[in-house]
């Protein structure tokens, strides 16, 4: 059973093809300015370190997450995205699900369907790979159900990294083209598996969430590193 664990951990990546980070830094100065301060001078497109800021929306209160039971009666594989434009809340609802999945009665085309609800329909922003990359590949996928193997997430705090911060400070007007925020997410994932087989590790994430004004929040992607 270890074997099994270790291969899921060997396979979980979270890069994106390069090309497709630069388009979203190309149509987010916020993920470009956040990038560069954490040294990822590869995925970095354009220099205006200022353009990254923005007053944060008001704060609607809204679950963590919606429950996957039903849907019209319908179990759904992946709770569906909370009504918030509170860019924390909607990333740390975000990151409950990308940490959870359940191979014994969910098949991974189900998964990804879920996971799309979630993403922005804006197309100059959406980093679909970068979400890709955090689900486990069709052949692993399958010798993940034959093992009955199952995740859940416990979602510790959220907040807004330094680097974003900073850039807010600098300048609160540029971020009004994109409306992308980054958030930084922390948490424990529990994998488990038949028999007696599970474990649990202390994760962290940096997501970049879309809030437009009076719109719900939708995911954008996630970003290659974490940032502080």
């Amino acid at each position: 059973m270890p074997r099994k664990r270790s291969r899921t951990a060997q396979e979980r990546t979270y890069g994106a093809p390069s090309s497709v980070l630069r388009r979203i830094a190309l149509g987010s100065i916020v993920l470009a300015v956040l990038l560069a301060i954490s040294g990822l001078l590869a995925y970095l497109t354009r220099p205006e370190p200022a353009a990254s800021a923005a007053p944060t929306p008001a704060r609607t209160s809204a679950p963590e997450s919606a429950s996957p039971e039903t849907t019209n009666g319908k179990r759904e594989a992946i709770a569906a995205p909370p009504r918030t434009s509170d860019p924390i809340a909607f990333a740390k609802a975000a990151t409950k699900v990308l940490w959870s999945y359940d191979t014994r009665s969910i098949s991974r085309a189900e998964h990804v369907a879920g996971l799309k609800r979630w993403m922005t329909d804006e197309k100059k922003y959406a980093d679909w790979a970068s979400i890709t990359n955090q689900i486990p590949s069709p052949v692993l996928w399958s010798r993940m159900h034959d093992n009955r193997q199952h995740a859940s997430a416990t979602i510790g705090e959220g907040h807004y990294p330094q680097a974003f911060k900073t850039a807010l400070a600098q300048d609160p007007g540029a971020i009004t083209e994109a409306y992308v925020y980054a958030v930084t997410v922390t948490g424990k994932q529990a994998i488990a598996w038949k028999g007696s087989g599970a474990g649990a590790e202390s994760r962290s994430t940096t997501l970049a969430v879309q809030c437009r004004p009076h719109h719900d929040c939708a995911l954008v992607g996630v970003l290659p590193s974490v940032a502080p």
